[in-house]
């Protein structure tokens, strides 16, 4: 650290032009243009942010994951963002799916919810993925993320059995500002990480062309670190890192550029002042030409600075008080007005609550009452209202994946304003780390911003949104002709939604000149059918009508799980074994709340309907066709496509090809035998079946192919229609121009339950060992920053972790923790 501060004293010596600049509207051209393209992109561009608080990081399957979500306005982070829906996923990171999904209310910017998993979820790391339809416009990146671990009872935690094929860490070498230039010092940051993206302590050195060693180099923090480099002319640099096996793993530095214009930054000294310092090393630059600083944070600029191109060296002091914490991000434009140097910086500004967790009692008996003061204050002891999260979990049961995990604190001030997985981003907001400024100031070296490109600013060409902002839930789509084209005109269309509680809504509106429809703040829950008619003129129905809402989401920008969950062997039994006994309890809860009848016992032969189009018994698989698989698709065979083990499909629309696993002979793949309704037939004579007109698709495999003889030695593909069902009823034929679908609306909420041992209960001679004790998900605290809570502990003698988050409605986060113990 000392060697450090030395070198860049004596980089300084030179003469240096000392600039105090505080925001103002400047004369110059270039700054009022600027200054006017960047207010109205971030008019036409704003921002939202999510962030979601779950109980715990590690479920059964079976179990409740209860959240609550948090939406706020991207650059004030204030609570009075207008989105009012908030879609939850949970994605399968190695399938590259959803395999759940939700749409939350959200009122006054706060959206209580929760997420039951399936018994039949695979056990492994799952990502929890939250946005606005709103947040769409921006890349997946900035969606909400975070890792969840899901164990079944039978199997535990799938882990990743794949080696490691190399142990060579991935190492990314930063200039600062952007670029190395001849003759001046810079600094060069480094960030190294191992195959599964996680932080390793790498050191080196640095070798020119020469083959002369230059520099030495040693990671200060989770593969972070950076050294100073003054590099020569027509030279080269390579940095060297020693691997486990005794081998050196080179790393090319970043090209020298001959000319060009620098920055370094001094954010640690200085309590009142950031100081940028602005080099270059050009020649023959007009004595009027000038370099520009800008300095934004959150898509508001806050200041700027005009430097003479005469000074090879200048100092431009930018006052800390007139920047909110957070990431700010320091551009530097050259005498071409041409962006050629950035650099992020984080402002501390003490723009937090303190968040007091307090019990009546530090140490309580098995099913005893906790009483729970809650205080909300600012960094200078004022009381604060804040509206607050609360999770109280056994910690023997839950243990914690990383005390330096994300919170609503560091993500609403810093993992969401940076692209890339940011390793234990707490570390950086805790008092107890007294190096945390340095070590975060290393991170602003080198994480990049990618929410705007300033050539899109400057050139006024600000893209459309695509994805509006919600008020209420949506239904989107487009109608078109039977073969997919341009319907020509607009459609009259008529929408019900058939809601369960038996009310009815009936909205009428057109579509634009291409067919595409819009029908927004729409207010439902739970499961509905909606039904959309369309007519064009005084009587065509000819044409097809589809829904967005009905396409499964995709995931397209996805990683593995950072940081997955490991628990030790008897930990997880402990867990699994409690757990279980637990979803038990709540099965006889709702068991005991059903009206019990005598026992009644019916003794018949099973009916089994028959149907002359089968001749065989139970298929090996089948897929039964509905208004969700068949949207937007042209053939059977993209339908069955990915959803039978065993069966693959190659190409799609009229040029697929499909392929039984293990049909194959001597000449090669032996293709499935086709039957419809009974009848054999080619590929070519099934490709021109509706597949609104398919019922399911059969699939028999090996020896169950049999009863076909020896036409089905590739396997047998049996498309049956609705046609040619025996009983079909032709009444229910779908009316043309009309589509039917049932759509999930808001999720309804649920209610934590939390056993009162104060009042006897039949359930209460169970044993209780929840592992998630209490979940209070809308704690508002008063003007005097006060809230109580009250809660019971179970029957384990054991430590109970207690957390709550939340924010002001000014959009200061807090985060505080507790410990309560049961003896």
């Amino acid at each position: 650290m000392r060697t450090i501060t030395f070198r860049l004293i004596g980089l300084f010596l030179l003469p240096v032009v000392t600039l105090l600049v505080a925001f103002q509207t400047y004369n110059d051209e270039f700054i009022k243009r600027l200054l006017d393209q960047f207010r109205l992109y971030n008019q036409q561009r704003p921002t939202e942010k999510v962030y979601i608080h779950t109980d715990r990081d590690a479920y059964l399957t079976g179990e409740t994951i209860w959240l609550k979500g948090y939406l706020v306005n991207g650059s004030s982070h204030e609570a009075d963002t207008l989105s009012r829906v908030l879609y939850v996923d949970l994605v399968d990171p190695m399938a590259r799916r959803v395999r759940l999904r939700t749409q939350l209310r959200a009122t006054s910017s706060y959206a209580p919810g929760q997420l039951t998993l399936p018994d039949s979820l695979a056990a492994g790391s799952y990502q929890l993925r939250a946005y606005t339809n709103f947040m769409r416009n921006y890349p997946e990146a900035y969606f909400f993320t975070k890792t969840l671990t899901i164990l079944r009872p039978d199997t535990g935690a799938e882990k990743n059995t794949g080696t490691q094929a190399s142990n060579r860490p991935d190492i990314q070498f930063l200039p600062e500002g952007g670029q190395l230039l001849t003759g001046l010092v810079g600094r060069v940051a480094f960030k190294a990480v191992n195959l599964s993206g996680m932080g390793i302590d790498v050191k080196g050195f640095v070798l020119n062309t020469r083959k002369d060693t230059v520099t030495g180099f040693s990671s200060s923090h989770l593969g972070m670190g950076f050294f100073m480099l003054k590099p020569e002319p027509a030279q080269t640099y390579t940095a060297y890192v020693p691997l486990l096996d005794g081998t050196l793993a080179a790393y090319p530095l970043p090209a020298v550029q001959q000319e060009g214009v620098s920055m370094q930054v001094e954010n640690l000294t200085n309590k009142d002042n950031v100081l940028v310092y602005v080099m270059h090393n050009k020649t023959g630059i007009d004595t009027t030409a000038r370099i520009t600083l800008v300095a934004q944070t959150r898509g508001q600029i806050y200041q700027t600075a005009r430097i003479p191109f005469v000074k090879k060296l200048a100092m431009v002091r930018l006052p800390r008080a007139q920047f909110p914490e957070g990431i700010s991000q320091l551009t530097i434009f050259d005498e071409t007005n041409k962006p050629v140097c950035e650099r992020l910086i984080f402002i501390h500004r003490a723009e937090q609550i303190n968040v007091s967790l307090e019990a009546d009692k530090p140490a309580y008996r098995n099913r005893e009452q906790v009483n729970l003061t809650v205080t909300t204050t600012d960094a200078n002891g004022k009381p604060q209202a804040a509206n607050l999260s609360l999770a109280v979990v056994d910690a023997q049961l839950a243990p914690e994946v990383d005390t330096n995990g994300s919170t609503i604190r560091s993500h609403l001030l810093l993992a969401s304003d940076i692209a890339g997985t940011i390793e234990q981003p707490e570390y950086y907001f805790k008092s107890a780390n007294p190096d945390r400024w340095l070590k975060l100031d290393i991170l602003m070296m080198t994480q990049g911003w990618r929410r705007f490109a300033w050539a899109d600013v400057l050139s006024g060409s600000v893209l459309p949104n695509k994805y509006p902002l919600e008020g209420g839930l949506s239904l989107t789509g487009r109608v078109v002709r039977p073969n997919q084209k341009d319907i020509g005109g607009k459609v009259k269309l008529t929408f019900m939604l058939a809601k369960r509680d038996s009310t009815r809504d009936i909205l009428i509106g057109d579509t634009d000149e291409a067919g595409n429809y819009a029908a927004y703040d729409l207010d439902f829950t739970d499961t509905t059918t909606v039904m959309i008619q369309g007519l064009k003129g005084s009587a065509n129905r000819n044409m097809v009508i589809t829904l967005d809402q009905l396409l499964v989401p995709p995931v397209t920008i996805l990683k593995v799980p950072y940081n997955p969950l490991e628990f030790r062997r008897d930990e997880l039994a402990n867990f699994i074994r409690r757990t279980k006994e637990y979803q038990e309890i709540e099965r006889q809860i709702r068991r005991n709340g059903e009206v019990l009848l005598n026992t009644v016992t019916v003794k018949a032969k099973k009916y089994r309907e028959q149907d002359s189009r089968v001749i065989y018994g139970t298929p090996d698989a089948s897929v039964k066709f509905d208004q969700v698989n068949t949207s937007g698709r042209l053939t059977f065979l993209d339908v069955i496509q990915g959803q039978i083990a065993g069966v693959q499909v190659t190409g799609n629309g009229l040029s697929a090809r499909v392929q039984i696993r293990g049909a194959a002979n001597f000449n090669g793949p032996i293709e499935p035998l086709f039957v419809l309704d009974g009848m054999p037939m080619d590929l070519q004579g099934v490709m021109g079946v509706s597949v609104q007109d398919i019922d399911r698709v059969d699939v028999l495999k090996g020896a169950s192919a049999a009863i076909y003889g020896s036409r089905a030695g590739g396997g047998v593909i049996s498309i049956l229609t609705k046609r040619g069902k025996p009983d079909y009823d032709f009444s229910k034929d779908v009316t043309p121009g009309t589509l039917i679908a049932k759509l999930p609306g808001y999720a309804p909420l649920k209610e934590f339950y939390a056993p009162r041992y104060d009042v006897k209960k039949p359930e209460h001679v169970r044993p209780d060992y929840r592992t998630t004790l209490f979940w209070a998900p809308m704690i508002q605290t008063d003007q005097d920053g006060k809230a109580t809570v009250s809660f019971f502990t179970s029957d384990a003698k054991t430590n109970l972790r207690i957390r709550a988050e939340g924010l002001t409605r000014s959009g200061m986060p807090g985060v505080g923790d507790a410990r309560v113990r049961v003896e």
